[in-house]
C-alpha cells in the first residue's frame, strides 16, 4: 500500500523510512533508523527527484505509481548517485522506458558504473544554471560537487521556491508520521542526529559546503527538501546557520567534551575528577564519554559542537590506546579544526600517550592547547590534584 504525503499541491513526497537498518554506510549506528526522501512533481510534464535505497524498493515504487496516478513519467532527475538514493534507477527505467534521465556529466559516468542498461538517447545532460521547464514549474540546476560526492547537484524550483538539496541538510532518523520539521519536535528528536549526520558524512568538505551556501544565499528559498530527514519550510535560517558554523569549523557553543579511554578504571577516574572540578567551577555545557563503548560518530558530532576537547588515554604498546587513536584519526580525516584541547595521559612504566596525542592534534589546523598536560603513572595521586585543579581552571578561563 502506498504511503505518500503532499509537499505542495502538486509536489508529493514518495520516499520511505527504514527502521531495520542498523548501520548507515555499514559504519554509523542508526538507533532510530533513517529516511530516504524522493519527490514527484505533477505538472504538464512529470518529474521524479531521485530514487531510494534498495531496502525500500517496494514501498518506493508503490508510492511513485500512486503519485503518478496513471500518468507516464517524463523525467527522472538524479541529484545524487550514492546507492541509498540511486538503487532503484534501473527499475524506474524498466517500468517507464520513455522517461528521460537528467543529470550532469559525472552523473552519467556513475550510472554507467553502477548499472548495465544502455543509456542511448535517455540522457539530458545539464550544467550549472541550466533549466528544465515542466509547464508550471521551472527547475534550475546548481552544481554542488563534493557535498559529498563529486557528481552532486541541487535542483531549485523557482515556482514554489524549493531547493531539492541532495544530501545537504540531511538528518539521521526515520520519520514518525509527518515529513515536515515544523510538525515534529526537531530539537529533541532530530537536532543531535542532524549534527552527527553532517559531521560524519559531510564534515570533511567544509569549503565545498561554504560554496553551496553562497549560491543558496542568492536564492529565495521557502523550502528545503533533503534526501534524508525532515523537510524544512519554517526556521530555515536557523538550520542554514548551523551549516555555516559547521562548515567553517566553528563551535556551536562554548563547552567541553571529555573523551577518555581506560583499561582498568584509573584513566577514567582522572577524567571524572576533572569533570567534577569543571562542574563545580560553573561549566554546565559538559559531556563525558567512554570511547571504548561509544561509537566514534557520536564523539565526532560533539567535537563539532563544543569549543573545548579533553582527551584522556593510557599508553598502549608504546603508543596511544587504540580507540583514542581511532578518534584522532577520524578527527583529522573529517578536517576538524579551530578547537581548544587539553590532555590527560597515563602509563605505568613508559607514559607517553599525552605526547603522542599532542602530535596528532598539533598537526590539525587551528588547534590550541589549553593548560599543561597531566601525565600520571598508573593512578592519580593526591599530590597531583593541584595540577588537575590548575588544568580545570585553565579550561574555564579559555571558555570566557
Amino acid at each position: 500500500m502506498y504511503c505518500t504525503q503532499k509537499v505542495t499541491d502538486d509536489i508529493i513526497w514518495v520516499g520511505g523510512s527504514d527502521r531495520r537498518l542498523a548501520l548507515f554506510e555499514n559504519l554509523f549506528p542508526l538507533p532510530d533508523g533513517v529516511s530516504y526522501n524522493a519527490y514527484l512533481i505533477q505538472d504538464s510534464k512529470t518529474a521524479l527527484m531521485d530514487t531510494a535505497d534498495a531496502a525500500i524498493t517496494r514501498q518506493f515504487l508503490e508510492n511513485v505509481e500512486h503519485a503518478l496516478d496513471g500518468r507516464e513519467l517524463d523525467y527522472l532527475i538524479v541529484n545524487h548517485m550514492e546507492p541509498d538514493h540511486c538503487a532503484v534507477i534501473g527499475e524506474i527505467v524498466r517500468r517507464w522506458p520513455q522517461a528521460k534521465l537528467v543529470g550532469n556529466a559525472k552523473t552519467f559516468q556513475l550510472i554507467g558504473q553502477f548499472f548495465d542498461f544502455p543509456l542511448d538517447d535517455k540522457c539530458i545532460q545539464v550544467k550549472e544554471g541550466d533549466t528544465l521547464d515542466l509547464g508550471h514549474h521551472l527547475l534550475t540546476f546548481m552544481m554542488a560537487p563534493m557535498v559529498h560526492w563529486p557528481e552532486v547537484m541541487m535542483t531549485y524550483d523557482a515556482t514554489d521556491k524549493i531547493l531539492f538539496c541532495a544530501d545537504a541538510f540531511g538528518t539521521f532518523g526515520a520519520f514518525h508520521g509527518s515529513v515536515f520539521a515544523d510538525e515534529v519536535d526537531f530539537q529533541n528528536r532530530y537536532a543531535d542526529e542532524a549534527r552527527r549526520y553532517y559531521a560524519n558524512i559531510v564534515g570533511k568538505y567544509g569549503s565545498q559546503v561554504q560554496s553551496v551556501l553562497k549560491k543558496a544565499a542568492k536564492l529565495d528559498i521557502a523550502m528545503l527538501c533533503p534526501l534524508h530527514g525532515p523537510i524544512w519550510r519554517q526556521d530555515i535560517a536557523w538550520f542554514l546557520k548551523k551549516y555555516d558554523l559547521w562548515s567553517r569549523y566553528e563551535p556551536e557553543e562554548q563547552g567541553v567534551m571529555i573523551a577518555y579511554g581506560s583499561m582498568y578504571g584509573n584513566t577514567s577516574n582522572m577524567a571524572e575528577v576533572l569533570a567534577n572540578l569543571l562542574a563545580q567551577k560553573g561549566v554546565h555545557a559538559l559531556r563525558v564519554y567512554d570511547i571504548s563503548k561509544t561509537d566514534t560518530s557520536y564523539l565526532i558530532a560533539d567535537a563539532f559542537r563544543y569549543s573545548n576537547l579533553v582527551l584522556a588515554a593510557p599508553t598502549y604498546n608504546n603508543g596511544i590506546y587504540l580507540p583514542m587513536e581511532t578518534l584522532l584519526h577520524d578527527m583529522a580525516a573529517l578536517n576538524l579544526q579551530n578547537r581548544r584541547y587539553s590532555l590527560l595521559g597515563n602509563g605505568s612504566w613508559a607514559p607517553i600517550s599525552a605526547n603522542k596525542m599532542n602530535e596528532h592534534l598539533s598537526a590539525m589546523k587551528g588547534m590550541q592547547q589549553v593548560g599543561e598536560p597531566l601525565q600520571i603513572r598508573s593512578s592519580l595521586k593526591p599530590e597531583q590534584l593541584p595540577q588537575l585543579e590548575a588544568l580545570a581552571q585553565a579550561i574555564v578561563d579559555s571558555l570566557q
